[in-house]
């Protein structure tokens, strides 16, 4: 090998380190502007009682348990528990915390998240029970709550409403969500009527059960109105709603047949009428 042989050599090695190195700093550069917004926003308030250990540790658990959000397709009766968000939902039903309740919550303008905030004070600070659950077995038109803004917007969700809601305001967190946690008597805080939504009732510990054939169901009903922008089978749409599922919830093979699931665990069964 000649000098100028070696030379040149030598500069192609160093051009083409160079090169990887601008490679790696720009993947990692589009890795960081590809992090979600919100990673970088302070957590939410928690709500949960200081002596309520063993309801903060399922939180804890059901936090980093997965929920299956990728789906291509779903089948109309799901038969395997990869089907569904089986580890989180199985974590419910072993909870050893106390006492545990489940809402049979079917009506989106009725007075469910109101009931159940109410519940959570009685039990907690009445009774003194800290680790009370609360589990809402959603369905029906209330199952609409649980898909993010992004469905609502997609497919038209809020002509299903009756014209009751323009905008899927029971996900957002109000005002009173961020007031004095150690003052429970304020009116107008975190524990009042002033507070009734899904995200400050997770703060507090609610764990929010979707349901699989209140899926399959609004996707048939949005076929039949020609509610289908992305030309989707039936299979494919169902799919689609259940990837748009709001944070935290868990989602079952049927929250109708789930309940009697909850009740074997010790759950008391409740219903919002």
């Amino acid at each position: 090998m000649t000098h100028n042989e070696d030379n040149v050599r030598g500069a192609n090695r160093r051009a083409l380190l160079s090169g990887a190195g601008l490679s790696i700093a720009a993947a990692g550069l589009a890795a960081a502007a590809a992090l979600p917004a919100h990673a970088t926003e302070p957590s939410p308030p928690n709500l949960e009682p200081n002596t309520g250990a063993t309801l903060a540790a399922l939180t804890k658990q059901l936090a980093i348990l997965p929920r299956r959000r990728q789906f291509s397709t779903v089948p109309m009766i799901l038969t395997d528990p990869a089907q569904w968000d089986s580890e989180a939902l199985n974590a419910v039903l072993a909870y050893r915390g106390g006492p545990k309740q489940v809402w049979d919550n079917t009506d989106l303008a009725g007075p469910w998240l109101n009931l159940m905030r109410n519940s959570l004070n009685v039990e907690i600070y009445a009774w003194k029970h800290p680790d009370f659950l609360i589990a809402s077995a959603t369905h029906a038109s209330a199952h609409l709550a649980l898909y993010d803004q992004t469905a609502w917007d997609k497919y038209k969700l809020a002509a299903f409403t009756g014209g009751k809601f323009s905008t899927n305001t029971l996900i957002e967190t109000p005002p009173a969500a961020k007031g004095d946690v150690s003052n429970i008597q304020n009116p107008a805080g975190p524990f009042s009527p002033a507070a009734n939504s899904i995200a400050v009732l997770q703060q507090r510990g609610v764990v929010f059960l979707a349901c699989h054939n209140a899926i399959w169901e609004l996707s048939g009903a949005l076929l039949k109105a020609g509610v289908n922008p992305g030309g989707l089978s039936h299979e494919a749409l169902a799919a689609d709603l259940t990837n748009h599922l709001i944070p935290g919830a868990i989602l079952s093979p049927g929250t109708v047949g789930t309940i009697p699931e909850l009740q074997r665990a010790g759950f008391h069964y409740a219903v919002a009428a």
